[in-house]
């Protein structure tokens, strides 16, 4: 009967660290992502944001962990090796409690976020030139974010009115990502024109009216909360696989007392 829970225990386990590993890829994944995208808005982020390249190399080094933790737990479960379950759970613990103090600090830092990401974009729009090539990835990256969501600017398209060419250009010219389809064959970045005598205001460019800030924040709300949503699936996987490393933990020694000549 011993045996038999001896070996249930020790399927589970392997299991379960299966599931572990491939949870902490998945982190890995993310971190990753966040470094190197560069078609969405977390292009803009990276390039400006020291806290989202930190968190990256956070999910980053915590994921290389967590699947590092999973293989070890695979094998100790296998091999029945006391040892090397009992790293294992102190390991899982340390994780654990690094998991929660990175989850809070996401949840509480989440205006902050918000707050940084507003300065992000209005730098960015202030200071867009198509011919700056240094700035070139982070303002496809936004043009791209203004097309694909179908806004303009920040709070709205007034913001691009603090640009110092389109200024120069007495707002005869607009962003081209903008453009709400009523003109026809604009590009998808950099600043078109307006073939007019007239004065022009923002009123009369052909672009979409709203902002980008309530769908901007929503995806940012979006990602963050699958982030945290992958971080607390792996951390209830590692309870279950502390309570079943010190169950098997348990077992191989109850085994090896009961094989002791008496």
């Amino acid at each position: 009967m011993g045996s038999d829970c001896l070996k249930v225990t020790k399927y589970f386990l392997f299991l379960f660290n299966l599931l572990f590993f491939i949870l902490g890829a998945v982190i890995l994944g993310f971190g990753v992502w966040i470094l190197v995208d560069r078609s969405s808005f977390i292009s803009v982020l990276q390039t400006s944001s020291e806290s989202l390249k930190v968190g990256a190399y956070i999910l980053i080094g915590v994921g290389a962990v967590t699947m590092l933790m999973g293989f070890l737990g695979c094998v100790g479960a296998v091999n029945e090796v006391r040892c090397l379950l009992g790293l294992y759970i102190t390991c899982l613990l340390l994780i654990l409690l690094a998991q929660v103090a990175a989850g809070l600090l996401i949840y509480f830092q989440r205006d902050a976020l918000k707050a940084e990401v507003s300065i992000v974009v209005r730098d960015l729009i202030r200071d867009y030139d198509p011919d700056n090539q240094g700035k070139k990835s982070i303002q496809d990256a936004w043009d791209y974010v203004q097309e694909q969501l179908t806004c303009c600017g920040w709070t709205g398209p007034q913001n691009w009115t603090e640009n110092e060419i389109l200024l120069n250009k007495s707002l005869t010219s607009y962003p081209c990502s903008c453009s709400n389809g009523s003109v026809d064959f604009q590009p998808k970045s950099g600043f078109c024109d307006i073939a007019t005598n007239k004065t022009v205001s923002v009123a009369d460019w052909p672009v979409y009216t709203k902002g980008c800030m309530s769908n901007v924040q929503n995806w940012l709300q979006d990602n963050l909360g699958i982030i945290l949503g992958v971080c607390t699936g792996v951390a209830v996987i590692e309870l279950l696989g502390m309570v079943l490393a010190i169950s098997l933990c348990k077992n191989i020694h109850r085994e090896e007392y009961s094989k002791v000549p008496k």
